[in-house]
């Protein structure tokens, strides 16, 4: 059993920057991929990025491909989002997730923090 705790949220402006965190416990870290989702109000949950057990491979979604970056620290237990030129339709919660297989969907995913707010203003 997996925990994971996100921080780093907060209200900023646009063309900004944040770093997400995503702490993990309980578990063989290394063993997960972890991916970051958003869901924004009135909008389902949506993919962000993901990134594989060794941190080898990654993958972005088209609207933050080039302005995020996911890693991580697997001594650490700990995944970073670094999110860079801030955007309005960012404004959403955060969410990490740890699971067994390089998906995206989010339905895939077995262990989820409970969320950080990112808003972004005009």
């Amino acid at each position: 059993q997996v925990q994971l705790v996100e921080s780093g949220g907060g209200l900023v402006q646009a063309g900004d920057s944040l770093r997400l965190s995503c702490a993990a416990s309980g578990g063989t870290f290394r063993n997960y991929v972890v991916g970051w989702f958003r869901q924004a109000p009135g909008k389902e949950r949506e993919f962000v990025a993901r990134i594989s057990w060794s941190g080898d491979m990654t993958n972005y979604a088209d609207s933050v491909k080039g302005r995020f970056t996911i890693s991580r620290q697997n001594a650490q237990n700990t995944v970073y989002l670094q999110m860079n030129s801030l955007k309005p339709e960012d404004t959403a919660v955060y969410y990490c997730a740890a699971g067994s297989n390089y998906y995206s969907d989010y339905r895939q995913y077995d262990y989820w923090g409970q969320g950080t707010q990112v808003t972004v203003s005009s």
